[in-house]
């Protein structure tokens, strides 16, 4: 069983930056993903980022890519969402997941095994 508690969101304004936490627990795998989802209210869950444990390998959502990074503390078991220039469109709750290991680097929803309970993130004009 994995845990993952998500930590950092708030009020900002446009322009400002963020970085959002997520601590993880439990047992790991080496091999697995860890991922950054959002959801604004009325719609779906939306791929961010993901980061590939053991080779530290990064992956972006278009909406995103450019401003935000996703890196890991391995000491620390720790995944960061580093945003930037953050846009009222980014208001959405925001979820750390995690994937057991699969044969390519999982960016929906259903690919992931292991959720944060979200924190939100809301960014005004």
């Amino acid at each position: 069983q994995v845990q993952l508690v998500e930590s950092g969101g708030g009020l900002v304004q446009a322009g400002d930056s963020l970085r959002l936490s997520c601590a993880v627990s439990g047992r790991t795998f080496p091999s697995s993903t860890a991922g950054w989802f959002r959801q604004a209210p009325g719609k779906e869950r939306e791929f961010v980022a993901a980061l590939t444990w053991s080779e530290g390998n990064t992956y972006y959502g278009d909406s995103v890519q450019g401003r935000f990074t996703i890196t890991k503390d391995n000491t620390k078991k720790t995944v960061y969402l580093q945003m930037n220039s953050l846009q009222p469109e980014d208001t959405a709750v925001y979820y750390c997941a995690a994937a057991l290991p699969r044969l390519r680097v999982p960016r929906i929803r259903r690919e992931y095994d292991y959720w944060g309970q979200g924190t939100q993130v809301t960014v005004s004009s």
